[in-house]
């Protein structure tokens, strides 16, 4: 592995581009309120453009890992990052709000083609002993997109170059995306798997239908009325997600192959680790999305001056960082549970902080609570997957982080569903700011929810021993690595 050239080059490229990725979910997010008013879009619409991308991103994830172990690394990172900025181009034209949400959900397909094909390469280039450091820059990378996105974004919408508005947050991607083409043509190698799984392209399809049939009635239901065709699709739902787990199931017994690793739902540190992250992602978005929504609406905040006031929430995150990985092996769930409750307790603090400020808000009022919500979301996120896979084989690692990934998407796109359609549905045809405030109100306790849930599910995750014996085999893994490749 020390021998391949430039691999350090490869990963920078393949890290860009999910740099790229992340900054695209939270600058979007500050250019809404602009991107309605142009195209007249609905809230309906609105809710589509994010999640749309996070729910195509989500069920195509697992399957464009494996078309890279199967057609080679480089090769399908090539196909994702070129549509990728194809998608953006048409993006920043679109003359639609229904043209952009499916160049939205085009855009989260391409995504899942090239992000995975960063960590598969990591352990394609590097030894076990070496991954450590590159998890922790491509955790770092997470953080500075958080920080950044919001800033960019609204930075972009308010700059108005050219007269572009909105439309430069998606054609900013585009050089960057031409170079990343060029740069990953030659440096990146087309590393593959010697033993890659068969697609799960049935498996696929039932996902995608069971996610149709519960989020088209609920972005929707609101604003057809729930006639009686939405109640059917979530039945259709019901039976396609009941068809998806028994294909899952015999798909498994049959070639290990299935989209989701069913046998490993039955360990319950596994389980209820998916439930936290599920849960944790979906009250994280729940709670982002209105509070901008409330800053540009009804106090008429900048799209800059909002992405400013969530710059110390992704700030306390990564200060937050630095002190939550050494207490990992010594707390474990215990620091799971705790992130939690803080981030929970310093979501409802910036809801008083607002409710407080009034028509006199400034974001500097919630940059305490904005922080602490930060702090907690370190102290939570960080030692989750190590934890949740303490008791899940080191073999099964790869489908189960996949698993992970999986319903982190679907998680968030949930909960900027179910926070949108309620905010949507108190605030009405009523914009005058008390009303508005109402219904932040409303979606900051959906999130408070959420995360009340996942610090009950958290309890349920290993506990200190299993985790000290996971890192054990970890280290003894990497020691056989060691010695075989020596």
């Amino acid at each position: 592995m020390d021998n391949l050239p430039r691999r350090g080059l490869a990963i920078g490229i393949l890290l860009f581009a999910a740099f790229m990725d992340l900054l695209d979910v939270t600058i979007v997010q500050v250019a809404l309120p602009a991107i309605g008013r142009d195209l007249d879009a609905g809230s309906g619409a609105l809710e589509w453009i994010v999640s749309g991308y996070m729910l195509a991103f989500a069920a195509e994830l697992v399957t464009g890992g494996r078309l890279g172990d199967i057609f080679g690394r480089r090769r399908v990172f090539l196909t994702g990052i070129a549509g990728f900025t194809l998608v953006s181009a048409l993006a920043a034209a679109a003359v639609s709000a229904e043209m952009l949400v499916t160049l939205r959900v085009a855009q989260g397909l391409f995504a899942a083609l090239m992000v995975p094909q960063l960590l598969a390469s990591v352990q394609a280039l590097y030894a076990p002993r070496e991954r450590a450091a590159l998890f922790g820059i491509i955790g770092a990378v997470s953080g500075i997109a958080a920080v950044v996105g919001p800033v960019l974004g609204g930075w972009l919408v308010d700059a108005d170059l050219w007269g572009l508005g909105w439309r430069s947050i998606f054609l900013v991607n585009v050089p960057v995306g031409i170079a990343i083409v060029a740069l990953a043509a030659k440096f990146v190698p087309d590393t593959r798997s010697a033993r890659a799984m068969r697609l799960d392209l049935v498996g696929v399809a039932l996902l995608v239908a069971a996610i149709a049939g519960f989020m088209v009635p609920l972005i929707e239901g609101r604003e057809l009325g729930w006639p009686g065709w939405l109640w059917a699709l979530v039945a259709a739902g019901v039976l396609f997600g009941s068809w998806f787990v028994a294909h899952s199931v015999r798909r498994m017994n049959r070639d290990g192959s299935a989209l989701l690793p069913m046998p490993l739902f039955r360990d319950r540190g596994f389980s209820a680790g998916i439930v936290t992250q599920a849960m944790f992602q979906g009250a994280m978005n729940a709670f982002v999305l209105p509070l901008i929504l409330y800053l540009q609406l009804a106090l008429s905040f900048d799209a800059l001056g909002a992405g400013l006031t969530l710059l110390t929430f992704s700030l306390g995150a990564m200060v937050g960082t630095g002190f939550v990985v050494p207490l990992v092996p010594r707390l474990g769930r215990v620091l799971v549970t705790a992130g939690a409750l803080v981030m929970a307790a310093g979501t409802l603090a910036t809801l008083w902080a607002v409710t407080t400020g009034g028509a006199d808000f400034t974001g500097w009022q919630s940059a305490v609570p904005m922080a602490v919500a930060g702090i907690g979301l370190a102290m939570l996120i960080i030692p989750l997957v190590d934890v949740a896979l303490a008791t899940v084989p080191v073999a099964d690692a790869g489908a189960a982080s996949g698993a992970y990934s999986t319903f982190q998407q679907l998680g968030a796109a949930v909960g900027v569903a179910v926070s949108t359609t309620v905010f949507f549905a108190v605030t009405g045809d009523d914009w005058s700011r008390e009303h508005v405030l109402e219904a932040l109100t409303a979606s900051t306790w959906i999130s408070v929810a959420g995360l009340v849930i996942a610090a009950g599910a958290s309890t349920l995750l290993p506990g200190r021993a299993a985790v000290r014996a996971h890192l054990d085999a970890v280290r003894a893994a990497e020691e056989h690595d060691d010695a075989v490749a020596f």
